[in-house]
């Protein structure tokens, strides 16, 4: 879409009030946003706007300088996508109350069609952030994007473990994306732009309000295939998620937990209820078909891409090598295999275990697993 359109669907977004069916309402009537924009109030009361919707846009209007808001938005690196946009998620259109417009910071690509929730409660126990942090880890090596809140606990644990482990992650905010909430997550959500993306429906400057995050749950649960429970209360955030997962036809799977822990009380009902009980992350990919495509999409990426690729998977194996002996062994110059060795890390075939020292990445997985076993 271009700019100029553009910029209306940014001008209704900051008027209350006006969501997807008031959108779709002034689009039909009109045309285009920019005519909706421009109209008077008799023509906006004829295209189906009731009174008090007519008087906030008229009111509204005279005080808003789009210029402006689009140039704020591209210096927060900020841009918007409307559910005409090729690059709105597909599965998100499909939800009955999909947004009309999207505020997104970092990348959203193809793959990430492939992604699923993981949320919980705030105040996690130890058992329940190793879950998390186990089974988010593994999707993320999986190739299945993370989608969490950015709230605290099993929120942010999930987002930490997928992006450590090389993959990809996004957050849905309940308020513009120019404020961080928690601020404790500042780090987290920076680190989030360059492995994903944040979104939100709200415009910058939008404050976090208690009633917004249960409002932004069903886009995350819209997005993903399915939602992942790991710690919940009997009444909480990560419970609706859940049920409006189970409204949007999406799969819910639930962490089982102590009958004597408070924080397992809504995954145990959830799995009472016919939630799929989750011991591992193959749990996940079998029941959505996912664990052969997961396994040839790995095989892909392991597949050497170039001669040097080859050559410099040749030196390394379980034990930790320095790039300097790297270069010596393969005869190669240092900025050469510096910079084939990032990529090889963000493919996944490598990994660099500190002090520009690399092991191959499926020898690292599997040791680790030996230690932790």
């Amino acid at each position: 879409m271009n700019n100029k359109e553009l910029k209306y669907w940014v001008g209704f977004s900051l008027i209350p009030g006006i969501g997807r069916v008031r959108l779709t309402q002034l689009e039909d009537y009109f045309g285009s946003l920019e005519n909706a924009w421009r109209a008077g109030p008799g023509d906006l009361r004829r295209s189906g706007l009731d009174n008090s919707t007519v008087r906030a846009v008229t009111s509204r209007r005279p005080g808003l300088y789009l210029e402006a808001e689009m140039e704020k938005l591209e210096s927060c690196g900020v841009r918007v996508l409307t559910w005409h946009d090729e690059g709105y998620p597909s599965r998100l259109k499909e939800i009955y109350d999909c947004p009309s417009i999207l505020y997104v910071r970092g990348s959203l690509l193809p793959e990430d069609e492939w992604c699923l929730a993981v949320v919980g409660t705030r105040r996690a126990t130890v058992y329940g952030r190793q879950a998390a942090e186990e089974i988010a880890a593994d999707l993320a090596r999986s190739k299945i994007t993370i989608v969490s809140g950015l709230a605290r606990g099993i929120d942010s644990v999930a987002h930490q473990a997928a992006l450590e482990a090389g993959g990809r992650s996004i957050a849905v905010f309940g308020c513009g994306l120019d404020i961080v909430y928690p601020g404790e997550n500042a780090d987290l959500a920076r680190r989030i732009v360059e492995q994903g993306a944040l979104i939100s429906e709200y415009p910058l400057g939008t404050r976090p309000r208690a009633d917004r995050f249960p409002r932004r749950n069903r886009i995350m649960s819209g997005l993903s295939l399915g939602v992942l429970v790991v710690e919940a209360g009997k009444t909480s955030g990560a419970m609706i998620t859940a049920h409006l997962a189970l409204e949007q036809n999406r799969e819910v799977f639930a962490v089982p937990g102590s009958i004597l822990s408070p924080a397992s009380i809504g995954t145990n009902h959830l799995i009472q209820e016919g939630a799929k009980l989750v011991s591992s992350y193959t749990d996940i990919l079998e029941e959505l078909n996912l664990t052969e495509a997961a396994h040839q999409m790995e095989i892909k990426e392991a597949i050497p891409a170039s001669e040097t690729e080859t050559m410099l998977l040749k030196q390394l194996g379980a034990e930790p090598v320095h790039i300097d002996e790297v270069c010596r062994n393969s005869g190669l110059p240092v900025s050469q295999v510096s910079s084939t060795l990032a990529m090889m890390e963000l493919k996944g075939m490598v990994k660099q275990m500190g002090a520009m020292s690399f092991v191959l990445a499926r020898e690292a997985r599997a040791e680790y697993r030996v230690r932790v076993d």
